[in-house]
């Protein structure tokens, strides 16, 4: 038995393709997309799913995004340059980030980006000086607070702590509220509520209902100390996707119901005028859908392991030696076959962490396989690097049987197009 995406054999991807090669099932895509539009809507709040782009970012990507009706959020210049050229409504953006520097800001606000999310109070003033200069531009603010709420993540995508670099802690009122003063009275602004993120790959539900109560309580005495209103809370994402065995992800309509459910009884409880919710998958939206497809080079057995080396490594997949990260494999063409070895696999970086999955349980491979790791669509092309000279890999959308590039594989001269010879002057130079 052969592994297929989307109807089309792994293998001949591979063969037509080359490896290593990013595989997205199109059609995996969609309807996830579809399940969190279904199942974020209420009858009290005006709801929006925005796509958190940095999870995967092209211009594909967004157009399919757009197609599908949610909105985006972005985190960089290069993200929202992306969106623009997609040709993506901006008033459905949010520009998210704790470092913007003014020509992001400056950008988002020629472009007429619907929501900047505000991360801290010289932000603040920077984009109330900036805005003066684009009064038409209407933009919606919101403030990004730390309800103090940690998910069960690893410590380097927890972003609730107090000490977090994202946000202001909600231990902090008078900096939240001079923040919003400033926001609230620019008259090329208009301040509209809060938004919060908790953590990555959660999968307790009670922490959303956690972190609503935190904001829901927290925007009650801000209404109360400085009489601004407080009618849109961005729930950030967190949202789970399944790796391995080992991830009980709860279902989207689920989870969405329990976070709808949550924010009416916190409305109702603290008398809260609040009319519009956004939540912000991302990962949940784009990991499961994507498949990374490698050759297999060599095996190497030491005293303790086996390794099972392939044509890439940490340079298409950082996850594993930045977090920690498990996944699971299987060699495309022998899906029928015991999986009976353990095999750590490894990449071919010259980095002792290059490692892609260790310990795990494998067909046994020869050299020349394909080798499939599953749960690749997020954060794997969008965190690739060219580490050892590496070029970054293609992307394919797979659909209906038909196979296509949305990114193009680097090639060499891709490696060199920006350097520059020890001789070379550019025009107007010193020599």
């Amino acid at each position: 038995m052969k592994l297929k995406i989307a109807g089309v054999e792994a293998s001949s991807l591979a063969a037509r393709f080359g490896t290593p090669v990013y595989v997205y099932d199109q059609g995996s895509l969609e309807n996830r997309m579809r399940e969190f539009a279904d199942a974020f809507r209420s009858p009290e709040f005006d709801c929006h799913v925005a796509y958190a782009s940095k999870a995967f970012c092209c211009i594909a990507m967004m157009e399919l995004v757009q197609r599908e009706g949610l909105w985006a959020d972005v985190v960089s210049g290069g993200e929202l340059y992306t969106a623009v050229k997609a040709g993506f409504n901006m008033k459905h953006i949010l520009l998210h980030g704790n470092s913007k520097t003014d020509a992001e800001l400056e950008l988002a606000l020629e472009s007429g980006v619907g929501t900047i999310v505000v991360d801290n109070l010289s932000e603040a003033g920077r984009l109330a000086f900036l805005a003066q200069h684009y009064p038409q531009a209407g933009t919606r603010v919101l403030l990004r607070i730390n309800p103090g709420v940690e998910a069960h993540t690893h410590a380097y995508i927890v972003t609730a702590d107090i000490d977090s670099k994202f946000g202001i802690s909600i231990t902090r009122p008078d900096e939240i509220c001079e923040t919003c003063r400033i926001l609230h009275e620019s008259p090329a602004l208009t301040f509209a509520g809060f938004h919060a993120h908790i953590g990555s790959q959660i999968f307790e539900p009670e922490a959303f209902a956690a972190e609503i109560d935190k904001v829901c309580s927290f925007a009650k005495q801000f209404q109360d100390q400085t009489g601004i209103q407080v009618s849109c809370l961005d729930l950030g994402g967190g949202f789970a996707a399944r790796y391995t065995d080992k991830d009980d992800c709860p279902p989207i309509p689920v989870i969405c119901r329990q976070i709808l459910e949550a924010a009416a009884r916190a409305k109702k409880q603290y008398g809260l005028q609040v009319k519009e919710l956004i939540i912000e998958p991302g990962r949940s939206i784009a990991a499961e859908a994507g498949y990374t497809l490698y050759t297999v080079g060599g095996i190497k057995d030491t005293d303790h392991r086996r390794y099972v080396f392939v044509n890439g490594g940490m340079n298409d997949n950082i996850r594993p030696a930045l977090y920690q990260a498990e996944y699971d494999a299987d060699l495309a063409d022998h899906l029928k076959e015991p999986k009976d070895e353990v095999v750590t696999i490894a990449g071919k970086c010259c980095e002792s962490g290059d490692i892609i999955a260790s310990d795990i349980r494998l067909q046994h491979a020869e050299p020349g396989d394909i080798l499939a790791v599953y749960t690749t669509g997020a954060y794997g092309q969008s965190m690739a690097s060219n580490y050892n000279r590496l070029a970054v890999p293609g992307t394919l959308f797979v659909k209906d049987g038909l196979a296509h590039w949305v990114i193009r594989p680097q090639t060499p001269d891709d490696l060199i197009r920006n350097d520059l010879s020890l001789n070379h002057t550019e025009a107007g130079e010193a020599e």
